[in-house]
Parts: structure tokens; sequence; C-alpha cells
């Protein structure tokens, strides 16, 4: 299943690009090679790329441009990558972060 808008009415149609497989959460997916990762799994429908370190509430795609860092994603091990700017590449293996163990979100809150 894709999102994607395959003929826009002012771009034209998009133009065949070669398939990537990649996987997200344990899951996989296809992207087009060089789109962002973040563009990637909104074409195929994911929504959801982490959850906030304390609280755990779901976090996505917010800026796109780079600036926010709610769409970090660990990217073949390398932790902190933002999914807007970072390309899909084939076999890549993509991780959403979640909720920090509970004595760091204590300390956190003991220390605030």
């Amino acid at each position: 299943m894709t999102e994607r808008i395959l003929d826009h009415p002012v771009l034209g149609a998009l133009e065949p690009d070669q398939t990537v497989t990649f996987t997200f959460n344990g899951m996989t997916y296809e992207g087009r090679d060089g789109e962002p990762i973040a563009a990637a799994l909104l074409a195929a429908g994911v929504r959801t790329l982490r959850h906030h370190e304390e609280s755990g509430t779901p976090r996505g795609i917010y800026c796109n441009i780079g600036h926010c860092f709610e769409c970090r994603v660990e990217v073949d091990g390398q932790q902190g990558v933002r999914a807007c700017l970072t390309p899909v590449r084939e076999g890549m293996v993509i991780n959403g972060g979640g909720p920090l163990p509970a004595p760091v979100r204590d300390w956190r809150k003991n220390h605030a």
C-alpha cells in the first residue's frame, strides 16, 4: 500500500525510481531509493516514528526540515538520526526510540 501522490496536477507524474527494502521496528517496508526515511514510512502508512523518552507519547514528523528533532530514529545502530533528512537505502535497519528505563525517568523528575 502506498500513500504517495503518483500523479500531481502541477508537478506531473512521479518518475519510476528504484525501490529499496528496509526494516522499521522489525517490520519490512519498501521505499524509493534516496527518499527521506520519514517520507518512505509516511507513504507506507507509518505515522509514529518514536515515543517520547519520559512520557511515552508518540512522536512523528513535525517540521520535516530538520529543526525540531521529533523524527529521531536509530539507523543501523546509530542513534539520534533525523528521519526527515536521511535518505533511505537498501537493507537499512531502522528503529524508533521508546521511553527510557524508569530509574532514568525518576532521576530526571527529581533533578529538574
